[in-house]
């Protein structure tokens, strides 16, 4: 009976934190279509007229979610199950502190866009640093992101894939078929020197859509970090056992 209820136990463990994972970029795309539509020029555009970099040129989003009633330590021990159940790579959690009541996240979302343009192709990738400050009764969620990872395929275009296997173009590393480390990026692209930030970007179409899944992302952390607040992961974590 032991061993039964301990493989039950372990399954719904299992389960619960395969709903707690935020979404993968399939489901991020959904997301973002569903709030700012499939034409990422003008989502991009529009999303960009109330968005403002940061000191150091990076996108950073910052929300205070109040809980009236709850202590330091009760929203600490909430976030703390959350993020230790939503970002199973333990290297994804950079700090830790309870006494001082912060988190902090640095976790990659690989090929939020995979973009074929006529000589190259793109995989974009980005990694938020995610702060959580937690005080009594209210919480400060920091989201950063410094900057696009771009592996180039230099021999992925629609141009180049037309022609001889032969070619290359330009001075990117990646080129068809490399097995290359994928967490290797071959570029990083700062934020404020593409589309829409920057109006003639050779890389338009790649950065609108990188900037709108950035974003959407962004609401999706925000969402989930309020619902483990107020309702924990699964809604029935409290003191009544």
């Amino acid at each position: 009976m032991k061993k039964t209820l301990l493989l039950i136990a372990a399954v719904m463990l299992t389960a619960i934190c395969a709903q707690a994972q935020i979404m993968k970029s399939a489901d991020l795309e959904k997301y973002a279509k569903e709030r700012y539509g499939d034409k990422w020029l003008d989502a991009a555009k529009n999303l960009a007229s109330g968005l403002t970099l940061d000191k150091n040129g990076s996108l950073t989003y910052q929300e205070v979610v109040e809980a009236p009633g709850k202590s330091k330590e009760q929203l600490y021990v909430a976030l703390n199950y959350w993020a230790t159940a939503t970002f199973r790579d333990h290297q994804a959690i950079t700090l830790n502190d309870k006494e001082a009541g912060c988190i902090i996240i640095s976790s990659t979302i690989a090929g939020i866009v995979d973009h074929t343009g006529t000589i190259n192709k793109y995989s974009v990738s980005i990694t938020p640093v995610i702060r959580i400050d937690i005080k009594p009764g209210k919480v400060r969620v920091t989201y950063t992101v410094q900057n696009y990872d771009i592996l180039r395929d230099i021999s992925g275009g629609w141009l180049t894939l037309a022609g001889s296997d032969d070619r290359t173009y330009g001075d990117s590393k990646r080129k068809k078929d490399d097995k290359t480390n994928a967490h290797l990026y071959d570029e990083q692209w700062e934020i404020g020197h593409h589309y829409p930030f920057v109006e003639k970007d050779a890389q338009k179409r790649t950065c609108a859509k990188a900037l709108v899944m950035t974003h959407a992302y962004s609401n999706a952390i925000m969402d989930k970090v309020e619902e483990a607040m107020r309702n924990g992961i699964v809604g029935n974590e409290n003191d009544d056992w």
